[in-house]
């Protein structure tokens, strides 16, 4: 499953398991070793993190693998490339850390605890992440789940357009188009046109006149193509998208926060590897992460074709969280 089908999912309110928030495909038996392979510093014990196998879940899980390494765990990275299967690991301790999204886990939880039909009534994640995280912690904790600290990298839905009809319209914020009043097509997945955060929350927050909906998938390279070629107007992406340049187009802010809080943060597993030595290791990682750095990460992947391996280990050296 692709990032960006993650977030059409999730943080489109979709809350049934098998829908918004479980990732696409079965369960992967690929396990690799963390940091190509290095004997880690100390024997602190083996510990399995966990990736839902697209290009930023794998980017992460490396982040987590090298800097637990370098604290002295032997570590492995299992991809697991759906959440129905690795949350459930997680429970169990077959899976120690997996890198998470605040909101999304949150209602991920909500769903299966609660049941689906209530979760999507009584949602728990909001754009307050200290709220959402909360929410979240209360749903972990009977599961034996530790949440960790969320740091500022955030993966959530956004909107952008050309950076010409941008500059044109004068347009910085999805504020700034609203006011506008400029009528636009979407490029998106066709669940846009009823899910709260798309048309609907883009009319009611933002006041924007939708003319319509274009099926051509979420963040899609058709999907910003049709943008590109003024087909469409707007197209629904992520705050990660590592691809929007190419196409020459630009995020819109959400200054009035419609989308909710997918703050990255790590969750562990509380008997294994619920213990501050591991946390603090962990957060070195959650206090240095940015959304740019995950934007930049992503395209060292997508677009240089590095090994997410490698690409972690060169960002987490830059930032000196790990030793040579």
């Amino acid at each position: 499953m692709s990032r960006t089908s993650r977030m059409a999912g999730a943080a489109l309110g979709v809350l049934v398991l098998t829908g918004a928030l479980a990732a696409c495909g079965g369960e992967s038996l690929e396990e690799r070793s963390g940091d190509g392979g290095r004997t880690p510093a100390g024997g602190k014990g083996a510990l399995v993190v966990g990736s839902a196998g697209f290009t930023e879940a794998n980017v992460l899980a490396e982040l987590y693998a090298q800097v637990l390494r370098d604290a002295g765990h032997t570590t492995s990275v299992k991809t697991v490339e759906n959440r129905e299967l690795y949350e459930p690991s997680l429970e169990k301790g077959e899976i120690d850390v997996v890198p998470e999204y605040a909101a999304t886990l949150a209602e991920f939880l909500n769903a299966k605890v609660n049941g689906a039909e209530r979760a999507a009534r009584r949602p728990v994640a909001s754009s307050d992440v200290t709220a959402t995280v909360a929410a979240l912690e209360k749903l972990a904790e009977p599961r034996g789940l530790k949440v960790l600290p969320a740091g500022a990298a955030v993966d959530q839905n956004a909107f952008a357009v050309t950076a010409e009809f941008a500059a044109k319209n004068k347009l910085k914020t999805l504020s700034d188009l609203g006011a506008a009043k400029l009528r636009v097509r979407i490029a998106a997945g066709d669940e846009c046109e009823i899910r709260p955060f798309c048309a609907p929350g883009l009319k009611k927050t933002y006041g924007i006149d939708v003319a319509g909906i274009d099926p051509k998938g979420v963040g899609t390279p058709q999907a910003k193509q049709a943008v590109k070629d003024g087909i469409d107007q707007l197209v629904l992406t992520t705050t990660t998208d590592a691809t929007l340049g190419n196409f020459g187009l630009v995020l819109l802010e959400d200054d009035k926060k419609l989308q909710n809080a997918d703050n990255v943060l790590p969750v562990v597993n509380a008997k294994d590897a619920g213990s501050a030595e591991i946390a603090a290791a962990l957060g070195k990682v959650t206090r240095a992460l940015t959304t740019a750095d995950l934007v930049e990460l992503n395209r060292k992947v997508d677009a240089e074709r590095a090994k997410p391996a490698d690409a972690a280990r060169a960002y987490l050296l830059s930032k000196g969280l790990i030793g040579k």
